[in-house]
């Protein structure tokens, strides 16, 4: 027998709802590369089901457009898609979408590869309020102060976009027009209306009106200086 079996033989397999360490998940994770996603939320080992196209994968693929716009104006910032966080020992999360900012932000990377910290912008695609994205793994993000949190209700037909203030998350609310505007991201405007009904042009479209602020101009200013 190969070593490898013997070290194999040693690692339980990864199960939904195992009470883990970071170090014992990670182990697991690792020797099951035939599963794309699992997550540790507050200890727990949460394990996704196939995804439909529908429900989550267009949904998706419509933020990572939107946020994909949003970075490739916007120096030092890093947008990644289904990605392992190392938020803190009981929680390894792996959100649906992070946008972060890499010089002198809140997260890092670390030697192997991984984000440990908290992201500034965590997006997850939820079926709808009885998700843990608003539950456990809310207080996760919450707790590890990631600054903003946007979770997309498919079913529901809602988008919540929570804003860290004072240690709690609040709800940001359109404005007069029906558009989110991001605290932390200047320029980071979503018609909230047009990407529920699918009008991913339109979306962009308001996305580069937020570019075209002065605020935003500001913000890529500051955010450039470290290009130098």
């Amino acid at each position: 027998m190969s070593q490898n079996t013997l070290t194999s033989t040693k690692i339980p397999p990864l199960e939904n709802g195992d009470k883990l360490t970071c170090i014992e998940f990670e182990q697991r994770y690792e020797q099951m590369p035939h599963i794309k996603k699992a997550e540790l939320i507050a200890g727990i080992v949460y394990m996704a089901s196939p995804l439909r196209i529908n429900q989550h994968g267009e949904p998706h693929a419509s933020i990572m457009t939107w946020l994909g716009f949003y970075k490739a104006y916007t120096p030092n910032t890093q947008l990644g898609d289904n990605c392992t966080v190392r938020l803190d020992a009981e929680n390894e999360p792996q959100p649906d979408v992070l946008l972060r900012i890499t010089v002198n932000g809140q997260s890092t990377i670390s030697e192997d590869g991984y984000v440990e910290g908290a992201p500034e912008l965590i997006v997850e695609i939820a079926a709808s309020t009885a998700s843990i994205d608003l539950h456990d793994k809310l207080k996760a993000y919450q707790g590890n102060q990631v600054q903003e949190y946007l979770v997309w209700r498919v079913y529901d037909r809602e988008i919540d976009w929570f804003r860290l203030r004072e240690g709690k998350y609040i709800k940001l609310k359109p404005n007069e027009k029906g558009i989110i505007c991001s605290e932390y991201f200047p320029g980071l405007w979503l018609a909230q209306e047009a990407l529920l009904a699918g009008y991913l042009a339109l979306v962009l479209e308001i996305l580069q009106q937020g570019l075209d602020s002065p605020e935003y101009q500001n913000f890529v200013k500051k955010m450039s200086k470290n290009y130098d």
